[in-house]
């Protein structure tokens, strides 16, 4: 049904304008007592056997949304309405940006992927962080909180400008990710080499802690699944030598040679980050490395290209103890949490795990 009014309707608008339509509705059906207690109903059913426990958070599950979709923290409660276990808002800067110019957002749909060039189009933590401080919750959700590097700032003061953020983000956060990877604000991803990541995590943990004393803030970093493995296997060694929580992998890509890419090929030379579908491949394997590596020191959250309880379930047993997705929601629409959970409830009944923590990491444990 939402692929024909998807076809028929969305297809035909700006992806862009489909976004911010489809943002609305979302809000608005929220903010409807009755309205949001049937769609979540509907939706966001609960599964007990696929309760989650990460970084010392509880989760109804492991599926979240991933930054992104809401980058202003303004459809937190309508995406948990729609059944994600979790939301991360963002990615939010120091200081508000338009981000690039338009047309930035772009439809691979032959290929389920989307390519763009956003730029950290956002309101600045200032105000997000007001906004997420004046939020009375509809729905019980984890709320992650991305934050990036402010374009304006130059490399060497990018330390300064995340501290910022994390500052004043961090008491509304339930765990805090430091994005270094996306392709679209020049010179981020030079801030993946370790010795660029070391000082600015160990300054963004500083700020949290600082900030937030009554807790301990989650951190996070969000790696691009164009690092070699070996810097993979650095940044694996840096979290667990800095005692971060987590690492989520992966971004966008900046790839599109040996992707079997089939869309128009005018669509595929658009520059910016290539999410979806053709990105499963190699978030798998950076996934697999990084468990491989760290084991159960560290929480990995697997993204790129989840669009089935298949995937997802895949992602798990691979070592991800949360996953998340986007792109597939465009695609799939309002259902795609509620059929991606029930799937992934019936594989971990089918299977040899008692529980869904028994099975993260089981493939790559495996004797080979």
């Amino acid at each position: 049904m939402y692929q024909t009014f998807f076809k028929l309707f969305f297809s035909r608008m700006d992806p862009e304008q489909a976004h911010h339509l489809a943002s609305r509705w979302i809000r608005r059906a929220a903010r409807i007592p009755v309205l949001r207690t049937f769609v979540a109903a509907a939706l966001a059913p609960r599964y007990r056997e696929l309760r989650t426990e990460a970084f010392g958070l509880r989760m109804h599950g492991p599926f979240g949304l991933a930054a992104g979709f809401d980058k202003n923290a303004v459809a937190i409660d309508g995406m948990a309405m729609l059944g994600f276990d979790h939301v991360e808002i963002g990615t939010v800067t120091g200081e508000p940006q338009p981000g690039n110019p338009k047309k930035r957002l772009f439809r691979l749909v032959d290929d389920r992927a989307l390519i763009n060039r956003m730029g950290f189009n956002n309101d600045g933590s200032l105000a997000v962080a007001a906004r997420l401080a004046s939020r009375t919750p509809v729905f019980r959700t984890v709320v992650g909180v991305n934050i990036g590097k402010t374009k304006v700032v130059p490399e060497e003061e990018a330390v300064g400008d995340y501290v910022k953020s994390a500052e004043r983000l961090a008491p509304h956060a339930d765990y805090l990710v430091v994005n270094v990877s996306s392709p679209n604000t020049p010179g981020l991803r030079d801030l993946q080499a370790v010795d660029h990541l070391r000082p600015l995590l160990s300054a963004v943990r500083e700020a949290a802690d600082r900030a937030v004393t009554a807790r301990r803030v989650p951190l996070l970093v969000k790696i691009a699944p164009d690092l070699a493995d070996e810097d993979v296997d650095a940044v694996a060694d840096l979290a667990v030598e800095l005692g971060l929580d987590g690492i989520i992998a992966t971004n966008t890509t900046i790839a599109r040679e040996g992707l079997g890419l089939t869309s128009s090929p005018v669509l595929v030379r658009e520059t910016g980050g290539l999410s979806g579908a053709p990105l499963k491949a190699r978030s798998l394997e950076v996934l697999r490395r990084l468990y491989a590596r760290v084991g159960d020191r560290i929480t990995l959250v697997g993204v790129g290209g989840v669009e089935t309880a298949e995937d997802a379930w895949e992602r798990i047993l691979a070592g991800a103890t949360l996953v998340q997705g986007y792109s597939a929601f465009i695609y799939e629409g309002p259902f795609y949490a509620r059929d991606l959970h029930k799937g992934l409830a019936a594989r971990l009944r089918q299977s040899p795990y008692a529980t869904l923590a028994d099975a993260v990491g089981a493939d790559v444990r495996k004797p080979r």
